[in-house]
């Protein structure tokens, strides 16, 4: 008896040790990372929609190679970009950008369901390759994000008069007919991620697209708020968007999240923060967010989903406004549904949040040229790369 006693606590002590072990280098557990993949991203490395048919877009892809970076997963990372590539890219991301819809076709096939690509995800896929060569010394995924821009810098930016080189939202289907004007997405211009293209001497305008991406944010923020879409005339500046007004919802939420994510060292954090802060307000006036804002009339309306707060976590914390932080966290927290946010858990939510608590939790940052840091890397290599 005494023997077999012995003999149980050993192997206890050996269980609860093997349970405490870190994950090997390179690899660092999240626990919502893993619960996103799990329920998310297929066995060959496909993101799923599921709320919207079951579709795949780039932008899904892009950020799971960034998360896939961020966590150190090389394995799902390759995973990821061999679906991209196959599927979204013709089988060559070096010469096509991918198609931003993927998806069941009226045919009931599967495949390419509008090839036009989306620059955001086009932004988010090669600054993930570029910043996964250095941080794993594989020379080919910067090769292949050098190739993605040189695309980009050929097909998706315009040199607009008064404007400079600009972003478009893609190559096809926003410069309007007559002169009048180019619709432009806001949340498509993370300013970090540009001004990495440029820190890393990646051919191109980029300084100049930096230049015109900060000053389309500073210049229709209104009301502390940012539109979905805004419309630029040339010598004539920016007007509200001819198809969706002046409304800011999904996609302008991203906006709020990229400029609480950069450095205190950018040159334009400080303004860009103070810029943004209609929804934290309407937070403190009504202890809620709401899915919609009209940029020029202040008007808000519907009820914000849980990514919204998620995303606005980062910007409390840079305009140092403690009480909007925890009110924030504790929304994040009691919307949380067996490890994911939201009920049902919906595949943009599980975004935002992810980038979101990933960056206040201090798994990444970026420095004031856009340079990734993770955690795992100064774990591995005793410094940052």
């Amino acid at each position: 008896m005494r023997q077999a006693l012995v003999v149980f606590l050993v192997l206890a002590v050996a269980c609860a040790a093997r349970a405490q072990r870190p994950p090997p280098c390179g690899r660092a557990a999240w626990p919502h990372w893993s619960r996103y993949v799990d329920t998310f991203i297929s066995p060959d490395g496909r993101v799923i929609e599921r709320s919207a048919a079951d579709r795949t877009t780039s932008e899904g892809e892009a950020y799971a190679l960034f998360f896939a970076l961020v966590a150190g997963d090389r394995p799902l990372f390759d995973r990821l970009l061999k679906w991209s590539q196959e599927n979204l890219a013709q089988g060559d991301l070096t010469r096509h950008l991918p198609a931003w819809n993927w998806g069941k076709r009226r045919d009931a096939s599967w495949g390419v369901v509008d090839p036009n690509s989306a620059s955001d995800a086009d932004l988010w896929m090669a600054y993930a390759l570029l910043e996964a060569g250095r941080l794993w010394s594989e020379p080919r995924y910067g090769d292949i994000a050098r190739q993605i821009l040189s695309n980009v810098v050929a097909r998706e930016v315009s040199d607009l008069p008064g404007l400079g080189p600009t972003l478009l939202p893609g190559p096809a289907g926003f410069v309007l007919s007559g002169d009048r004007g180019v619709r432009l997405n806001p949340s498509y211009l993370p300013p970090q991620i540009l001004r990495r293209f440029s820190s890393a001497a990646v051919p191109g305008p980029w300084d100049a697209v930096v230049s015109s991406s900060i000053r389309t944010l500073r210049e229709t923020a209104r009301s502390g708020a940012m539109a979905d879409w805004v419309l630029y005339r040339p010598r004539r500046g920016f007007a509200p968007d001819p198809v969706h007004g002046s409304v800011g919802s999904y996609d302008a939420i991203r906006v709020y999240l990229w400029i609480g994510m950069l450095s205190d060292q950018e040159p334009a954090a400080g303004q860009l923060t103070r810029a943004l802060g209609g929804l934290l307000r309407q937070l403190k006036e009504t202890g809620k967010l709401p899915e919609r804002i009209d940029v020029l009339s202040g008007r808000a309306g519907g009820t914000a989903p849980v990514g919204f707060y998620g995303a606005l976590l980062p910007l409390a914390r840079a305009a140092s406004d403690e009480p909007s932080l925890k009110a924030l966290q504790d929304r994040v927290a009691a919307g949380e549904k067996n490890g994911l946010y939201g009920d049902p858990p919906a595949y943009y939510d599980q975004n935002l949040i992810l980038f979101a608590r990933g960056f206040l939790d201090g798994r990444f940052r970026f420095d004031a040229d856009g340079t990734l840091h993770t955690s795992w890397e100064t774990q591995c290599l005793g410094r940052e790369r």
